[in-house]
């Protein structure tokens, strides 16, 4: 499970690295950009893999998805400029919470 783990944070990191360079794609139009992009998903996503095999995949899924979600609308705003607002930092909230609580629900 420690392993596994270690590979989740991994793979939610490179994943929400590959969401901030995005907007550099503009549009899947520069080459570049596009394939770090597909890249970061595609190792996110084969990390991703290798963890269910220790973690239940909803378990696993949640965590990734909702971490994920949450890192990208902190870097939105604190990096790339976007709005910030109560219903914004209420629902990063509600998500955390709910990672959180599965996480204490256990993962067996």
């Amino acid at each position: 499970m420690g392993l596994a783990a270690v590979l989740l944070a991994f793979a939610i990191t490179v994943e929400v690295a590959g969401t901030a360079m995005l907007p550099r794609t503009d549009g899947f139009t520069e080459p570049l950009w596009t394939v770090l992009v597909l890249a970061a998903y595609g190792v996110s996503f084969a990390l991703l893999a290798v963890v269910v095999k220790e973690i239940p995949v909803s378990v696993a899924y949640a965590v990734w998805s909702g971490a994920g979600t949450a890192l990208v609308a902190v870097i939105g705003v604190t990096l790339l400029n976007e709005r910030v607002d109560a219903l914004k930092i209420a629902a990063i909230g509600l998500i955390v919470a709910g990672v959180v609580m599965l996480n204490l629900r256990g993962v067996h």
